[in-house]
């Protein structure tokens, strides 16, 4: 599905209403809209794919209420865009039908959902043809990255986490979305990181789309990354908790806290409506069995760098270095972190977060790390 020669589509209004036995959603697009509708388990959601489409629309009208529990919407990348209906139990599409607007200025896609038997799912799961249109690769038989010398570029790999119809945390003050927060930083970090001698770097993702957790192993794998580095700014129920922190990857967690993020963060895929049946069960399974010991040691000492780099200069949380079973650090062969500034359910954070000028600081602080880690593998013969 591609967008016309006129550009995206948008999306300008919407109305949901029902109960938990029916509910109608209608949005209404300048266009009329190619779409496709399909079904994804575990939750049972309802995944609507549109040509590339603008949203704007108005966060109350697309609040979640009746058969459904939660809603998403955004781009995909490659010229598409989608919708995420969340249900609380089985729901079947019976009527999905795009109409004129009574003025013939616009076009309303009409969804009548409705509750169904879990067998009626299931059935509805077998019938489709969808087969996902976004896919995750494999990440095996990838060339691994050169050895680290004082002759080889160093690759770093910057991940701005979220992206597209994931938007991540929402700021608690600002409604400052998560996406673009780290995609921010993330740009502030690539271009500390170029100025090194040495170090070259690049973004996973450059703009506001969405990648799925194996596809951001995957381009770091692909560009011969020595180091990937995930950014997020996550949200906690305990708004006093605040401060930097530093994870990663075990297959046992290191406290609940870790845990609990890292169960939230490989959750992206399931907002963006991608079943994770369609990843490779090694991928699912991956963890430390697949992450090899010399990698994971690596990533540890790059932990302890960069805390180390941050301490006195910025404020870090209880214990900095955590680490759980985060997939999106799952290379088998590239040191990897994920470091969250800090919590958007914070408002001394939040103000921090948003703060061009803290982030810069912080990824000066971030990228002298960095540099003092490859002067160490370097001196090492890593």
């Amino acid at each position: 599905m591609a967008s016309s020669a006129d550009g995206p589509l948008l999306a300008y209004g919407a109305r949901i209403a029902g109960d938990d036995a029916r509910t109608r959603v209608v949005i209404e697009f300048d266009r009329a809209p190619d779409f496709f509708v399909h079904y994804v388990s575990d939750p049972f959601r309802v995944v609507v794919d549109l040509p590339e489409t603008s949203f704007g629309l108005n966060e109350n009208d697309m609040k979640a209420r009746g058969l459904f529990g939660d809603i998403r919407y955004g781009t995909m990348g490659a010229g598409s865009s989608r919708i995420v209906l969340t249900a609380n139990q089985p729901v079947e599409i019976s009527l999905a039908e795009v109409k004129p607007d009574e003025d013939k200025k616009g076009f309303r896609l009409v969804l009548d959902a409705e509750r169904v038997s879990k067998e009626r799912f299931t059935a509805l799961l077998d019938e489709q043809k969808w087969t996902g249109s976004v896919t995750s690769t494999k990440t095996s038989r990838v060339t691994a990255p050169a050895p680290v010398n004082s002759e080889n570029e160093f690759v770093v790999a910057v991940d701005a986490g979220h992206g597209g119809i994931d938007t991540g945390a929402i700021g608690t003050e600002t409604r400052i979305e998560e996406k673009s927060v780290t995609l921010a930083f993330a740009r502030d970090l690539v271009a500390q990181l170029d100025r090194e001698p040495g170090i070259k770097a690049f973004l996973t993702r450059e703009k506001d789309e969405f990648l799925s957790l194996p596809q951001r192993v995957q381009v770091a794998r692909r560009q011969g990354a020595n180091l990937f580095v995930s950014i997020h700014a996550d949200t906690l129920k305990q708004r006093d908790i605040r401060g930097a922190t530093v994870y990663t990857i075990s297959d046992k967690a290191s406290d609940h806290l870790a845990a609990s993020l890292a169960e939230r963060e490989n959750l992206s895929d399931a907002v963006a409506g991608i079943a994770l049946s369609t990843e490779p069960a090694e991928v699912a399974d991956i963890l430390l069995d697949l992450t090899r010991r010399e990698t994971q040691a690596f990533s540890v000492n790059l932990a302890q760098t960069v805390v180390s780099s941050f301490e006195g200069q910025i404020n870090l949380i209880n214990n900095p270095h955590r680490y759980a079973g985060f997939r999106v650090l799952q290379a088998p062969d590239v040191p990897s972190i994920l470091l969250e500034l800090g919590f958007l359910s914070n408002k001394e954070d939040e103000k921090l977060l948003v703060d061009p000028a803290w982030r810069r600081r912080v990824s000066e602080l971030l990228s002298g790390a960095v540099r003092n880690y490859r002067t160490s593998i370097v001196a090492n013969g890593g």
